[in-house]
Formats: structure tokens, C-alpha cells, sequence
């Protein structure tokens, strides 16, 4: 098995994307908006390959250097177990060495696994 990561290129990448963020359900449906085109595009967005087929990707923003906020990162079911969210997270922080990184997470044994460490919370403001 293969694994390459590198680069998002929306023109090439952008459909089968979508198409494994959908596979995902009813919980990604945001992702679904037209609007996320531009959002991965704006974004640090990193693609996972094994043989030649875009099995998952990670999405972060930098804070203008101050820090680098991991949004999202996915990897279709069919390929979970095998370290791809880890490469692409070392992928990141190669990139961007000496940068704090934080992650924003639902999946929080999923870091722990990692070796991060939990530090503080996050509250969502209602509108």
C-alpha cells in the first residue's frame, strides 16, 4: 500500500472530495454547501492518496502565524487503520515547523492516540 500525501488542487480534487465527505452522512451535510469549494481553497488543505486513489484530507487555517487550527480531517471508511490521518497531520507540521497547531475535535481519543494533549474547550454561539 502506497500512501502519498500532498497539496490540495481544487481543480483536479474537488468532486471525489465531496464525494467521501458525503459518504460520511448526514453529520458533514454543511460541507455539502457550494460555499466549502471556496472555504478548501482559502485553507491549508492537504489530500491522502493510496494507489493512486484520494482516500482523505485534512483542512486547517493559519492565524496569521500566530497559530494553525486543524478544522477537519477525514479519511473514508475504507481505508481507516492505517495511519493516513497521522501522515497527514505530520505532513502539516513539517510544513510548518515551531508553529503551535490546535485541533478542533468531536474525536478527541483519536488525538489523545497521538500523543496531543487537551487543553481548554470550545463554545459554539447561537445566532
Amino acid at each position: 500500500m502506497k500512501i502519498e500525501i500532498k497539496k490540495y488542487d481544487h481543480s483536479k480534487e474537488y468532486h471525489k472530495l465531496l464525494e467521501i465527505i458525503k459518504s460520511e452522512g448526514e453529520e458533514w451535510k454543511d460541507y455539502f454547501d457550494s460555499k466549502y469549494q471556496e472555504v478548501l481553497k482559502q485553507s491549508i488543505t492537504y489530500v491522502a492518496y493510496v494507489d493512486n486513489e484520494l482516500c482523505g484530507y485534512s483542512r486547517s487555517i493559519n492565524d496569521y502565524g500566530l497559530y494553525i487550527w486543524v478544522i477537519d480531517l477525514l479519511v473514508d471508511k475504507r481505508f481507516r487503520g492505517n495511519s493516513i490521518g497521522k501522515k497527514l497531520m505530520e505532513c502539516l507540521l513539517t510544513d510548518y515547523p515551531g508553529q503551535d497547531v490546535f485541533v478542533m475535535s468531536d474525536v478527541d481519543k483519536y488525538y489523545k492516540k497521538l500523543g496531543y494533549r487537551k487543553e481548554g474547550s470550545i463554545f459554539k454561539i447561537e445566532q
